[in-house]
């Protein structure tokens, strides 16, 4: 026993062991991963200012619809905590000039407004109660967040098996897996539960250019994890779906429109045509917090641009492209809502017309609270 309590202790540690985001409340820090660092490093940083906390989501540095909410809740939490303990209008001014620099840190998520919106509500509900009261309810709210995110994954994974059976292909785009969320992933969390359950997948990762979220996050976590994962080009997701290799897609999302129309990285749009045209089912893993009801069509989703750089410099020891060329660099793009088969969610799958089952879908959610 003892053997093999030194062996556990000196086996070198993977993101498996630690969680994606946590609060240090001692230290009064959000904990993260530094994803920017991956595969290579794995770094723990300690986020305590505004400025470290809204870096941290704009850079990157921690990314995924869910972990950004998780990070939003406890950063807020942390930044309130600090705040001076006088009557509820100055706190509160001060936790609102906060929320919204940190809800500027990326447009496109929805995940972080909803999530920075769901403190101030607490906030509100308590003002008549001393603001000490109201700092233990933030970091109470902010916890559930977390664990609510966990469930939430873990019944995404639940329905998203029953469309997929033991040995089949599948393909995903960018990473919605335990690095974008608390734990279990969106798009990864069928892949983890049919993994625990001997379902033996086949697994293709898109790399994901220009950032390779697929290539440097998802093929690593999967590998980490015993899963049997095939890293792949973006370009190449036609010939393994031509191929006949690929049963279904799972893939996440960052905002839903009300009719169905989805943002996510750049060139899920490009896959979901794709599988269209070789009739591969295209389902999108959402959480309920990631369907917009206030946004009607995908067209006014806004679309967050990011520098050039991580096009023409990031990844190379000198430039690949010409000084001075003009560069397009969006983060996301918009999936018609016809090309999708199905929305993954935690209370359900959802099919078209969406609208419709969106709807019914936040009635039943309304029910189970």
């Amino acid at each position: 026993m003892a053997e093999m309590k030194t062996e556990a202790a000196n086996r070198e540690k993977t993101i498996l062991d630690y969680d994606t985001v946590a609060l240090d409340d001692e230290n009064s820090a959000v904990v993260i991963i530094d994803q920017t660092k991956l595969p290579g490093t794995l770094e723990l940083i300690s986020l305590k200012t505004a400025e470290e906390i809204w870096n941290a989501i704009y850079l990157l540095k921690v990314r995924g619809a869910p972990a950004i909410g998780v990070a939003a809740a406890y950063g807020i939490y942390v930044l309130a905590k600090g705040m001076p303990e006088t009557d509820f209008e100055t706190f509160f001014r001060g936790f609102q000039k906060q929320k919204d620099y940190l809800d500027s840190a990326r447009p496109t998520a929805v995940n972080l407004s909803w999530a920075l919106k769901r403190m101030e509500r607490v906030c509100l509900a308590f003002r008549e109660r001393p603001v000490g009261e109201i700092k233990t309810r933030l970091k109470e709210e902010s916890i559930e967040i977390q664990q609510e995110d966990i469930r939430v994954c873990r019944a995404i994974g639940e329905y998203g098996l029953t469309l997929v059976k033991p040995g089949d292909g599948i393909l995903t785009h960018c990473n919605a897996g335990k690095l974008a969320a608390s734990r279990y992933g969106t798009a990864t969390a069928p892949i983890y539960l049919g993994q625990e359950r001997g379902y033996g997948f086949r697994v293709f990762a898109d790399e994901t250019r220009p950032l390779l979220q697929g290539a440097r996050l998802t093929a690593y976590e999967l590998k980490e994890s015993g899963v049997d994962v095939t890293l792949i080009c973006d370009n190449m997701s036609a010939m393994v779906m031509k191929n006949g290799w690929i049963n279904g897609i799972f893939v996440g999302c960052d905002r839903v429109a009300a009719n169905g129309d989805t943002a996510n990285k750049i060139g899920t749009s490009v896959v979901a045509a794709v599988a269209k045209q070789y009739g591969v089912p295209f389902y999108v893993c959402a959480p309920t917090s990631t369907i917009d009801m206030d946004t009607p069509v995908g067209a006014e989703i806004r679309i967050e641009e990011r520098s050039p750089k991580e096009v023409t410099d990031m990844w190379y020891e000198t430039p690949m492209a010409p000084n001075g060329v003009k560069v397009f660099n969006p983060a996301f793009d918009v999936t018609d809502q016809e090309l999708i088969t199905a929305f993954v969610t935690e209370f359900g799958v959802v099919r078209p017309p969406f609208r419709e089952g969106f709807e019914k879908l936040f009635l039943e959610k309304g029910k189970r609270k």
